[in-house]
């Protein structure tokens, strides 16, 4: 990867994770909310978004818009959840509340109920010291969720390529 490529992507890391930084419920003591089937998320993307899609593509079919309270891009009719973009391809989802997995995984969900439903996700653990939420990388193939927790609650959901969803842990994100 190119060091201007890099940037483009830390960017983009930055610009996701503050428009996903909202208030979020507190607790797994939240009284879950009806999800509608245009707030899911799977592994393929949304409807009118799938991963792998040309910025270019969604662009030209009026699929991203630019609000003045975001820090980047938001998916119209999906205001909740931010497209990152690698070489000009939709790589991962930063999906904010009330968005959900197909298996009613959203913010506030008890990270005991996030194992249950995907027993095989793997367990990351933040560097010591830094402010970031530990990880749980739930992957099928090469798409997957990481479910960014405070031990006790989902506090934000990332969905697409499993690969660039570790990448983003390990190299670290942050607000605007």
């Amino acid at each position: 990867m190119k060091l201007r490529q890099f940037a483009v992507l830390a960017a983009l890391l930055v610009a996701a994770s503050a428009s996903g930084s909202g208030t979020h419920p507190s607790g797994p003591d939240i009284p879950a909310r009806p999800i509608g089937p245009g707030q899911v998320v799977g592994l393929h993307g949304l409807s009118g978004a799938e991963f792998g899609d040309s910025e270019t593509e969604l662009t030209r079919r009026g699929m991203l818009r630019t609000a003045a309270d975001t820090c980047g891009t938001t998916l119209a009719g999906h205001g909740t959840a931010s497209p990152i973009f690698v070489d000009d391809r939709l790589v991962l989802l930063w999906l904010d509340d009330p968005m959900s997995t197909p298996e009613g995984i959203t913010v506030g969900t008890p990270v005991g109920e996030v194992l249950s439903r995907y027993p095989s996700a793997v367990r990351l653990h933040a560097p010591p010291r830094t402010y970031r939420f530990d990880g749980l990388l739930a992957r099928d193939g090469e798409r997957g969720y990481l479910f960014l927790h405070d031990g006790t609650a989902v506090r934000e959901i990332i969905a697409g390529y499993a690969d660039w969803a570790r990448r983003l842990f390990d190299e670290g994100y942050g607000p605007c």
